[in-house]
């Protein structure tokens, strides 16, 4: 009887192994196929668009002569396949060209410029999040409740209020008027050169300096522009888990739970909250990818000098490297967040294992 028991056991663990190689190299192909995807969309965008690389570096009175000459350099005289080819070996080794108006590399440009972008847009997502989801979850327990009313305001006002207006108004108010935040860009020119730049994430500079003064001018700074965009998060998390809890609530579950005598805050968040932390993680990381590529109005407001600040003046500039190179990297993001939502749903969910 043991033998005859055990030997199925071996089995499963003996078959259990190549599917789950199989899995992830499945996994694997579909994120190397998007990856190639992302780059064929790419680089057509960077020969369709109606701006000539060779002017944008030689200008519009370049002689034929130098003209032919850059073609030449820049191997626009290729066949599109073979340029493509070069492409590909350039993105393998994270070259992506030098910036058609700067001359330096496109890649230490963008490492420059998104430091400052992902640090407001994690502060953002913070704000967003803690409050955005007990704001959902409390306002589905109390629907029709004055707190669900105030709920539907704040995402009224986050999804219809424009984020320009939005910073000019609270700058006036916040910067000009009371004097409660710092004003645009990162940092006070007095306090430059006190902070010592390490990551790139001024906030965790100043906390590693141990300058207190530093590390408050420079949330001062972050604060409102962070705040500004985390209202937009924060009205489409809201909504979501309230859309959630309120499906979750209905469930047959949660009434058996309550004539079982547990408490309504334990149900919700040990057993309804648990069951929409997929959907819930799903939302987070769209939002937070949205934020990553989409702060630009928010960062030109604020004078911030970040990645979207730097998207946009490349794309008006006709740096179409730069504008390659943003577009590669707001996509990589996006497959790198998708997969961190997969680990996170085989984490949280065991059916998905």
């Amino acid at each position: 009887m043991t033998v005859a028991l055990a030997t199925p056991r071996r089995r499963r663990k003996r078959g259990g192994a190549p599917s789950k190689a199989l899995a992830v190299l499945s996994r694997a192909g579909s994120v190397l196929v998007t990856l190639l995807g992302l780059a064929a969309l790419t680089f057509m965008i960077g020969r369709l668009l109606p701006l000539d690389p060779v002017l944008a570096v030689l200008g519009d009175n370049a002689t034929p002569e130098a003209y032919d000459r850059m073609v030449v350099q820049m191997g626009l005289d290729q066949p599109l396949i073979v340029q493509f080819g070069h492409y590909l070996w350039d993105l393998a080794r994270l070259d992506f060209g030098n910036s058609l108006l700067s001359g330096r590399p496109v890649g230490e440009e963008i490492a420059r410029v998104f430091p400052a972008t992902l640090e407001l847009a994690t502060v953002a997502m913070i704000l967003g999040t803690g409050i955005g989801v007990p704001l959902g979850v409390v306002a589905a327990v109390y629907r029709n409740s004055w707190i669900d009313h105030l709920a539907r305001i704040l995402s009224l006002v986050g999804y219809s209020a424009p984020n320009f207006w939005l910073g000019l108004m609270g700058l006036v108010l916040f910067y000009a008027a009371l004097g409660w935040v710092g004003g645009p860009g990162r940092i006070d020119f007095i306090y430059e050169f006190d902070l010592q730049p390490v990551t790139g994430f001024f906030l965790l500079d100043a906390l590693l300096s141990g300058n207190l003064a530093v590390f408050g001018n420079v949330f001062s700074h972050i604060i409102l522009p962070a705040s500004i965009l985390a209202l937009s998060s924060l009205a489409y998390i809201s909504r979501m888990t309230r859309s959630f809890m309120i499906e979750q609530l209905e469930q047959e579950y949660v009434v058996t739970a309550r004539a079982k005598g547990l408490g309504l805050w334990r149900i919700v968040w040990l057993h309804v909250f648990r069951n929409i932390a997929v959907q819930v993680i799903t939302v987070i990381a769209l939002s937070y990818a949205f934020l990553l590529e989409g702060a630009v109005l928010t960062e030109t407001v604020f004078a911030w000098p970040g990645f979207g600040r730097y998207m946009t003046n490349a794309l008006l500039s006709g740096d179409m490297n730069s504008v390659v190179g943003c577009t590669l990297l707001i996509g990589v993001i996006f497959v790198a967040l998708n997969l961190i939502c997969d680990l996170l749903y085989r984490i949280l969910d065991p059916r998905t294992r």
